[in-house]
């Protein structure tokens, strides 16, 4: 399955049982209008984590209905996260939901050695992006959470992103590790990580997939430069996930193709006991809800 769209993916969810999920620090209009919207659709039971009144009187002037066992009192930003990621060990959620507060003060409770909720040994970011000139949804990772990967680093990176697609029904995600150039060279490291990842990948390292690299974004992308190029892969014009080289790298390309390309899009962070969303505090209510939508899709 490949998915387009997400309205086409939204339209897949339809009749499906709603997600509990856990939002941290919900006293937040844009957050609350996502959350609320996310819940008339069917898609998730919400439990909000956050300054009680503050959310009681947004949902009031929000004209929506919220039963006081839904809320669960916390003042500044520590302890919404920590109070939010208990939630989530108890049992209490299948995915945390990032309100009004830090990215940075969300994930410290998450890694947490001892009351966090971590699961791998990498944690990662992937944003989702619709963009109108793409003919299906792009994976971009890691553009938020490491810096610098080294090989090892990226191996992760990837396994999460595949992982993720497959979660969302992908049979067999097309995965291109992206550098400036399709040959391998010493003046640059990364090509020869490309090179390596798409070997494991041929070996069958990283489950059902296709991985190609090196390989730059216009040939990851546009079957028709491929063809120009004689470059010749199932993952030429038709990636689904770019793995970029570099937080970097990452973060402009999705900002790019977000900003410039007229894209929307959804951001989620992998690697935790259940799936993340963490968009910008400033972010709108719809980005917010497409980062939702995609958590309640996964298996």
């Amino acid at each position: 399955m490949v998915i387009p769209s997400f309205p086409a993916l939204k339209a897949q969810l339809h009749g499906l049982p709603p997600r509990r999920a856990v939002v941290a620090a919900a006293h937040d209009e844009h957050t609350l209008q996502a959350v609320f919207a996310a819940r008339r659709d069917g898609l998730i039971l919400p439990t909000l984590v956050g300054r009680r009144e503050e959310i009681l009187s947004i949902a009031q002037d929000l004209g929506e209905d919220l039963d006081l066992a839904q809320v669960a009192d916390a003042g500044d930003d520590a302890q919404c996260a920590a109070r939010a990621v208990d939630l989530i060990r108890a049992g209490e959620g299948a995915m945390l939901i990032k309100g009004m507060l830090p990215t940075g003060a969300l994930l410290k409770a998450v890694v947490n050695k001892e009351t966090g909720i971590r699961s791998s040994q990498v944690m990662s970011h992937v944003a989702i992006l619709d963009v109108p000139s793409y003919h299906k949804l792009l994976y971009v990772t890691d553009g938020g959470m490491v810096v610098a990967p080294d090989l090892e680093q990226k191996r992760h990176i990837l396994k999460n992103a595949l992982d993720f697609c497959r979660f969302l029904g992908y049979d067999r995600p097309k995965a291109a590790a992206l550098c400036a150039v399709e040959t391998v060279s010493p003046a640059m490291p990364e090509t020869a990580d490309a090179a390596a990842l798409k070997a494991e990948g041929d070996r069958g390292e990283f489950g059902p997939c296709i991985v190609e690299g090196p390989i730059a974004l216009d040939l990851a992308t546009d079957r028709e430069a491929a063809q120009v190029k004689g470059y010749r892969s199932p993952v030429a014009g038709d990636a689904d996930i770019l793995l970029a080289p570099s937080i970097a790298a990452g973060n402009l390309l999705g900002k790019s193709l977000y900003g410039l390309a007229g894209g929307e899009m959804a951001g989620v962070v992998l690697g935790a006991k259940v799936p993340v969303t963490v968009n910008s505090r400033g972010a709108t209510a719809a980005e917010k809800y497409w980062s939702i939508m995609i958590c309640a899709a996964m298996d």
